[in-house]
Formats: structure tokens, C-alpha cells, sequence
């Protein structure tokens, strides 16, 4: 990498926050745990289907009925609308990876503008961020919610370039989602894949420009000088 980027961008749900625990909420209203992945993976598609047709809903739009339709899939007993309102509360009370909070203060310290962008609300972020005691680290937290498109739509990224009056170029997405990586990349934006997993990743997206384990490996992959 020729030199450090301006601004980092952060994605939001799985990279910064834990969402195992939505898993203990499908169980909660009498459904199998391993449907929250279903649940996040089917609402991921739908919104992505929407943005190559040019249209989009919010997160919590798609969100509740997709989950309507896994938990009639799935034969749950308990009342659907008070369910959905119980699964869809939990995103509200994730908390960061044990990893997000050292290594976002290590970026802000070491001179970094740090944003996010995200395909759910802003205000969910805003919750994970604010009790783990690092809101004030970040100047922006953007959503797609503002953007023509959801992520990886070409046009989100470049939104959030608006939005901090930078040039793509000199921004970089940070990630656990190679598909995320893939659009920012496509979009002009550098990138950093957090492979906490051990994963392989896809050779039919961009190759990211940094791949680490853990976000507190990101300053040192970037080399973090201090008097940026």
C-alpha cells in the first residue's frame, strides 16, 4: 500500500458487532437457533435484489418479513408479530467483538478518521457504540438509509465519500464480508477483510488490500504513525 488512507470505514453488522446472541432470540420465541443466520442471510439477498433492480427498503422492512416467513417456515407456535418484535429488538442490544473497541481506539489515536457505513440504521449502531464507550471515536455513523442503494452498490460507497468530503481512493472499507469488500473495491475505495473465522476468501471477488485476524492487528498492518 502506497500510503495510509484518510478515512476508515467501518461496516456494522458482523464486523463490528457480535450477532451470536440473536441466535438464543429464535430459541426464545420457540424456534431453532440456527435460523438467525438463515434469517440474516435471506434479509442480505433481498436487499441486495432490490438495490441491481433499483429499488430499496430499509433494514427493518426487509428484516421483519423475512423473518415472518422463516418462522412460518419453521413451524413456530409463538404469536408472529410479538416474535418478530422480540427477534428484530435484539440487534438493538448487540455488543462489539471483543477485538472493536481496543482496536478502533488505536486507529482514532494514531490519527485515522473513522465512519461507518452500514446497510441497517444508524441508530442501531449508535447503540453498540455507545455502551462500549467508543461513539466519540467515530465523526459520522452513515447509513444506506441516505444512499440511493444498499451496499455493494457502487453508489453507497461513493455516498459515504460524499459525506466526508473525500475521495474514495483515499478511504478504506473495513470488513468481514467479502462481498462488502468487493463493492468498496469496485467503488475506488481500498479495503481491510477481518478474517476472525480462518475462512478462505472467494477468488471471484476483488482481493482485499489487507487481510488481518483481529481489528487490533489493522493499525500495525497500516503502520499506525502517530504523528499523522
Amino acid at each position: 500500500m502506497n500510503s495510509a488512507p484518510a478515512v476508515i470505514v467501518f461496516d456494522v453488522n458482523e464486523t463490528l458487532s457480535d450477532m451470536s446472541p440473536m441466535a438464543e432470540r429464535f430459541t426464545e420465541v420457540g424456534a431453532p437457533a440456527n435460523l438467525a443466520k438463515l434469517w440474516f442471510a435471506t434479509l442480505l439477498r433481498d436487499g441486495f435484489a432490490l438495490a441491481a433492480a433499483g429499488s430499496k427498503a430499509t433494514f427493518a422492512e426487509i428484516g421483519a418479513e423475512v423473518l415472518r416467513g422463516v418462522l412460518a417456515d419453521a413451524g413456530t407456535q409463538a404469536d408472529v408479530e410479538p416474535a418478530v418484535k422480540r427477534i428484530l429488538a435484539g440487534m438493538g442490544e448487540l455488543r462489539p467483538h471483543p477485538d472493536v473497541v481496543p482496536g478502533v481506539r488505536s486507529l482514532r489515536a494514531a490519527g485515522y478518521r473513522l465512519v461507518t457505513l452500514t446497510n441497517g440504521s444508524a441508530e442501531v449502531a449508535e447503540k453498540l457504540l455507545a455502551p462500549a464507550g467508543i461513539l466519540h471515536q467515530f465523526e459520522r455513523l452513515l447509513s444506506v438509509e441516505d444512499a440511493p442503494a444498499w451496499k455493494p452498490d457502487r453508489s453507497a460507497y461513493r455516498y459515504a465519500a460524499d459525506a466526508c468530503a473525500t475521495d474514495p481512493g483515499e478511504m478504506m472499507l473495513v470488513a468481514v464480508h467479502p462481498w462488502d469488500i468487493h463493492g468498496a473495491a469496485q467503488a475506488g475505495l481500498r479495503t481491510a477483510w477481518i478474517n476472525r473465522t480462518g475462512a478462505k476468501y472467494p477468488t471471484y471477488f476483488a482481493a482485499p488490500d489487507v487481510t488481518v485476524a483481529s481489528l487490533t492487528e489493522l493499525p500495525e498492518a497500516l503502520g499506525a504513525p502517530a504523528d499523522r
